[in-house]
């Protein structure tokens, strides 16, 4: 059977996550941070530090929803050029009243199956594992320039945090948001958004940015789901039925902060070796990652 224009890279890919798994040894995980006891002084942000606190931290791992002792590969410990960096936010608190570490969804399979394909897919040098980022851990988060953030329809930022995060972007970082559906989480991300940026609107990326051009041209995109769609053949959930790909630009009209509404692209990596996930899903998943890592790192 001939193959599709997708299955070269259906077949790169899967081989690249095979490998991970074969040269893995169980790595120990931490509990994540206790989130009613972060700091929450924001008054030391921006400015001069000790060389002891600029330091990057070393690679950490947690128990995450989905995931708890998750293999590491072999390499773990070899540096590269560019690090999937997952921001540790602050959640809003369920209705029972307790905080879910949101930012661990799909950790760390979908993030290392996205740094397996930067490896295959571009010349960056990336690193197997992905680096947890903490607001709190003084100034680690600006060893990292490009940074995700999953389910940010559930966080509720500190204010440390929040301060953090804008100095970030204002030093030259890139923040890709992702999985979040519906009126209601785009009501609660924002509502913290605007206590990063209160003075940036979010605005609709047009097809022209070169964000869509940077290695894959994009101009035709459609909704990319979550692995809810194995089960519901559903692309959206909730109320979010279209997809948005919105932005916040800097002063030099780049894109600073990437907003990706109504689809979940962070399903679409992880789910990349699962043959119930349709594979047109993660090949445009993959693409939309790349492009925004190679934009990130070169803009």
């Amino acid at each position: 059977m001939p193959m599709g224009p997708m299955d070269p890279i259906r077949n790169i890919l899967v081989a690249s996550f095979s490998s991970v798994v074969l040269l893995a040894a169980v790595f120990p995980s931490m509990h994540p941070p206790d989130q009613e006891l972060l700091p929450n002084d924001a008054s030391q942000v921006g400015k001069l530090s000790a060389r002891k606190a600029q330091q990057p931290h070393a690679f950490r791992q947690y128990y995450g929803v989905e995931y708890e002792d998750y293999p590491v590969p072999d390499d773990y410990v070899v540096p590269g050029e560019w690090v999937f960096a997952r921001f540790m936010y602050r959640a809003v608190r369920s209705w029972h009243g307790e905080r879910m570490a949101n930012w661990t969804i799909d950790y760390p399979r979908s993030d290392r199956h996205l740094s397996a394909a930067v490896r295959r897919l571009t010349r960056i040098d990336a690193r197997s594992v992905e680096q947890p980022i903490a607001a709190e851990d003084e100034d680690d988060i600006y060893n990292w320039p490009w940074l995700y953030g999953v389910e940010v329809g559930h966080w509720e930022l500190t204010d440390l945090q929040a301060a953090k995060l804008r100095d970030y972007v204002d030093r030259g970082g890139f923040f890709m948001c992702d999985d979040f559906h519906g009126t209601i989480e785009w009501q609660t991300f924002v509502a913290s958004m605007k206590k990063v940026f209160p003075d940036r609107p979010i605005v609709e990326l047009p097809d022209s940015d070169p964000i869509f051009h940077t290695v894959y041209d994009l101009h035709e995109r459609y909704q990319v789901p979550g692995e809810q769609f194995v089960h519901t053949h559903l692309r959206y959930e909730k109320d979010g039925i279209e997809p948005r790909w919105r932005g916040i630009y800097d002063d030099h009209g780049r894109v600073v902060v990437a907003i990706c509404h109504n689809m979940d692209l962070g399903d679409s990596w992880e789910h990349a070796d699962n043959p119930e996930y349709p594979e047109q899903f993660s090949a445009l998943g993959f693409r939309i990652g790349i492009n925004y890592v190679v934009y990130a790192m070169t803009h």
